[in-house]
């Protein structure tokens, strides 16, 4: 009998495919359609520091509330944040009453400074647990390496302190010393780090001389930036590595899991070829896993990771050369 059942986290799964936070778990509908296709695990939307923030200012800028008091301007503001909060909380408490799939919630942050009370009531909503997106470009010239890395530590380290549910950081490839940075967050209370997020690409409309976004969703070749880091680090962090971003078939799921993953997340897959996308992905890894006479994800899981591969130049390369690459 082939198994897929896995954990992450400590979290028990059916299979190791999660459906990542993005606009397909963002309803209940949709979170029981992703459980009867297969879906391991979902991660609900993030729900945004900035777009809370931005919902607050927006609400000043619309109403005539120039003459207000201060007092009663902050009641509006609080208002505001407290309605985007307590719809997340009903998502969370929904979620839980209709699917048996652990159900992961998650924030967007971008300061270690406005979640610590939501991160305690994501808790008491019913979340199996909390994943943190946390991204600080490194653009600001007034801030060094030392000073951005620091608020990853300084997230992980409020936001595990408040809560007994396990908490993933989602992360980007940005640091000036990504390996050690990586085990090093791993040695916080963490219990995952997810590598990597997906961000906003700006791109310019000439025609129409504005700003605009492009690359929204992740391609296959996308694959092999997170295959590498996963193959380098699942044998050094001292947490879980959930594997994202370009994970669009089967083969993809298994080559992860082969580099070290405990588990992969997809999105952008769903929203080009829909739900069923999640049966096929899981057909396509126990067909393998019964040609290779693989029992359980266990079996291989790791076997191509840079600790046990033979020429680990492989995964450390960065340059082409014609006996890494196969061309001149």
């Amino acid at each position: 009998m082939i198994s897929l059942e896995t954990t992450y986290m400590g979290l028990k799964l059916k299979n190791p495919i999660i459906v990542g936070s993005s606009g397909l778990t963002n309803s209940v509908d949709n979170v029981i359609e992703l459980e009867k296709s297969g879906a391991g695990a979902v991660v609900l939307k993030s729900l945004f520091e900035e777009q809370i923030l931005f919902t607050s200012s927006k609400t000043f800028e619309e109403g005539d509330f120039t003459n207000y008091y201060p007092e009663a301007q902050d009641y509006i503001h609080n208002y505001s944040k407290e309605n985007e909060l307590n719809i997340y909380l009903n998502l969370i408490k929904d979620c839980k009453k209709k699917v048996s799939i652990p159900v992961i919630a998650s924030i967007n942050c971008i300061s270690d400074s406005e979640w610590m009370d939501f991160a305690v009531r994501i808790e008491q909503a019913g979340a199996d647990a909390l994943e943190l997106n946390v991204f600080v470009l490194p653009s600001n010239l007034e801030k060094n390496s030392i000073e951005n890395e620091k608020v990853y530590f300084d997230i992980a380290n409020k936001i595990t302190s408040l809560v007994k549910i396990p908490v993933a950081l989602k992360l980007s490839y940005y640091f000036s010393s990504l390996a050690k940075s990586m085990a090093m967050l791993s040695w916080t209370n963490i219990k995952g780090l997810v590598l990597f997020n997906r961000f906003y690409s700006p791109d310019i409309d000439i025609n129409q001389l504005e700003i605009t976004s492009s690359n929204i969703f992740s391609s296959p070749s996308d694959l092999s930036l997170s295959l590498r880091w996963v193959a380098m680090l699942s044998d050094v962090v001292k947490c879980d590595i959930a594997a994202s971003t370009g994970v669009h078939d089967g083969t993809a799921v298994i080559k992860q899991l082969l580099a070290g993953a405990r588990v992969v997340q997809i999105a952008s897959v769903l929203y080009k070829k829909g739900f069923k996308e999640i049966n096929i992905m899981l057909m396509e890894v126990e067909s393998w896993m019964k040609k290779k006479d693989f029992k359980t994800i266990d079996d291989f899981r790791g076997i191509m990771s840079i600790k046990n591969s033979k020429n680990t130049a492989s995964w450390e390369r960065v340059q082409f050369m014609k006996y890494f690459s196969g061309i001149e």
